[in-house]
């Protein structure tokens, strides 16, 4: 039998309930890992649940909207009641919004909803879980962006703008982790066969785009002890590693 390259590990999946989050939740589980799953659709994550019980997987349900962010506190704390520490954090809940000029989004249901689940959620991840992810032997945490805030795209740009806030947060969180045993990365996985890229792109068809379970595998190369990477970024659709460029002022 192939050695389970996560056995005995503990993983954080937000966003499981439905998508790239479902699916790297059982890739996750194939190699053994303990899967907490996070996400607000309880009937979802009870389907997961049995997804991966067929198999002999292990799961641990926690239907959570990530704006609960006392929530999160809690979940931190119970985490280090019964297992004493985390050893991956895959954070891959996020929120489109609605594609529109800037000035048309609405306060509340645009901007404050999608930074709230896409930029201060996460933090609110690190915040919690970050003394939990030290006490593993290899913590691992990978944090789900997209090309939009290097593109900037018009009418993207609530979205681009709370994918560029979390990627100023995780590679200085990074460089805080520098000298543990702690490696923390961003996730690219480029247009995917998700209800988001339906929704942000209607007219486009499903079939040329990577299904999730595609990137499964390379969401795990990036959260197992073995991967050294660290403040990067892994571009699923040049399949490689990205070195996030030098600044544009001193």
């Amino acid at each position: 039998m192939t050695e389970k390259r996560l056995e005995g590990r503990v993983a954080v999946v937000t966003g499981a309930s439905r998508g790239i989050g479902w699916q790297a939740a059982i890739a996750l589980a194939r190699e053994g890992a303990h899967i907490i799953a996070v996400a607000k659709t309880v009937g979802a994550l009870e389907e997961l649940d049995d997804a991966i019980k067929a198999f002999g997987g292990a799961t641990t349900l926690v239907p959570l909207d990530l704006m609960d962010y006392e929530g999160i506190d809690r979940l931190g704390a119970a985490i280090f009641e019964r297992w004493g520490k985390l050893d991956i954090l895959f954070a891959n809940a996020g929120l489109l919004g609605a594609v529109t000029p800037l000035g048309h989004a609405d306060p509340v249901k645009d901007w404050d909803k999608v930074l709230g689940v896409n930029l201060t959620a996460n933090w609110r991840l690190i915040r919690s879980f970050d003394p939990l992810l030290r006490q593993s032997d290899a913590g691992r945490a990978l944090f789900m962006t997209s090309g939009s805030p290097h593109k900037c795209k018009p009418y993207w740009g609530v979205y681009s703008v709370s994918k560029a806030g979390l990627e100023a947060l995780v590679r200085t969180y990074a460089g805080e982790t520098e000298q543990t045993n702690m490696r923390v990365n961003c996730f690219n996985p480029g247009p995917t066969r998700t209800g988001m890229r339906a929704k942000a792109v209607p007219g486009e068809d499903p079939k040329t785009l990577p299904h999730p379970s595609e990137l499964a595998p390379y969401i795990v190369d990036c959260l197992v002890p073995a991967c050294t990477d660290h403040g990067r970024m892994f571009n699923y659709p040049s399949k490689s590693w990205k070195d996030y460029g030098s600044p544009l002022i001193d």
